[in-house]
């Protein structure tokens, strides 16, 4: 299983599936990430935590933990 978390900067991959549960899986569809939808890494924090990347034609930032909570291929 490859989550957003593994995705190296500069790559565009799909959600594939959401895990976890209630508010947690909420917020991450409510900021746009929803199952299909592509997403592309343009940058990492120099420890890893923030993720930033480009959802729907905007911007976002995810902490490590929301990352490895996105399936993706």
């Amino acid at each position: 299983m490859k989550t957003l978390r593994d995705v190296t900067v500069g790559e565009t991959v799909k959600v594939v599936k959401l895990h976890g549960e209630g508010a947690v899986k909420r917020r991450i569809m409510d900021m746009g990430i929803t199952k299909g939808v592509e997403v592309y890494v343009r940058k990492l924090a120099p420890l890893g935590d923030p993720v930033e990347v480009n959802v729907r034609n905007y911007e976002l930032s995810l902490r490590k933990a929301d990352a490895e909570m996105i399936e993706v291929e």
